[in-house]
């Protein structure tokens, strides 16, 4: 367990670690969770029983064990509608979008599918505009892919199903099994790319973005075939980084 660093309240630190050890897994005991966090087991009880009684954790009487609670609920969806993600995530889309000419897109996880959050146009006769609130299912091309290979494969594979996937294009990849081997890919380059796969006349170019090491969605940039894979380099290149400072100024972290 890493030490809070300066400026920082010790006790407070130690409570937003046992938070965060809730996305490694949905349940803990007192006693394993202290093991996990390398924390007196009296020191997680009193710092459990303080998040119960606010309601970020819940004990069940039954098991003693805790999942979180309601009040993370209530918080993940203040966040939402405060549009924190989308403010931040804005001028680095416009940035893109004016650097490469194509279009900027932020896109969240929504069930087995992903939703576009913002878009920034490119200017210009040719470009790709996408709609704000557009849903797309998951294996629907890169920016799909840059999120859902992220997720632990039981819940990606709950989520997308045993069976043959809708095809949208003769790109589209319909084949779990296929689809799961370019996650693997996909994880170790932190970049997805797509080329007809949803829409046979775009090429799309998305990376994973973090929170709190979790993945809550991917930055696409996208646009006709022919002018985006001639610069095809350049653009993996900056939507990798670029996708990179969203995740640290989503954890707090400043701009390089």
């Amino acid at each position: 367990m890493g030490e809070p660093g300066r400026g920082t309240a010790k006790t407070l630190d130690r409570g937003l670690l046992v938070l965060l050890a809730f996305r490694r897994r949905s349940e803990w005991g007192v006693s394993e969770l202290a093991r996990e966090l390398e924390l007196d087991k009296a020191v997680t009880h009193r710092l459990l029983t303080t998040l119960a009684h606010r309601g970020f954790v819940l004990a069940d009487p039954q098991t003693r064990r805790y999942r979180l609670g309601a009040t993370i609920g209530v918080l993940a969806r203040s966040a939402e509608r405060g549009g924190s993600l989308e403010a931040a995530a804005r001028p680095l889309l416009t940035a893109l979008a004016q650097e490469l000419g194509e279009s900027a897109i932020l896109n969240v996880p929504h069930g087995a599918a992903y939703r576009t959050a913002l878009a920034i146009d490119a200017d210009g006769p040719m470009r790709y505009s996408a709609t704000v609130g557009e849903t797309i299912p998951a294996h629907g091309g890169a920016a799909g892919h840059a999120i859902f290979a992220f997720y632990p494969d039981e819940e990606a594979r709950r989520l997308l199903g045993a069976g043959p996937l809708e095809r949208f294009s003769d790109e589209t990849i319909v084949d779990p099994a296929e689809l799961f081997e370019l996650y693997a890919r996909i994880r170790a380059e932190r970049v997805a790319v797509s080329h007809g796969e949803y829409d046979l006349n775009v090429t799309s170019v998305a990376a994973p973005v973090f929170a709190a090491g979790q993945v809550i969605g991917s930055l696409v940039v996208i646009g006709p075939h022919q002018s985006v894979t001639e610069k095809i380099d350049t653009t993996v290149s900056r939507v990798r980084g670029t996708a990179e400072t969203l995740s640290r100024l989503l954890d707090g972290g400043a701009e390089e």
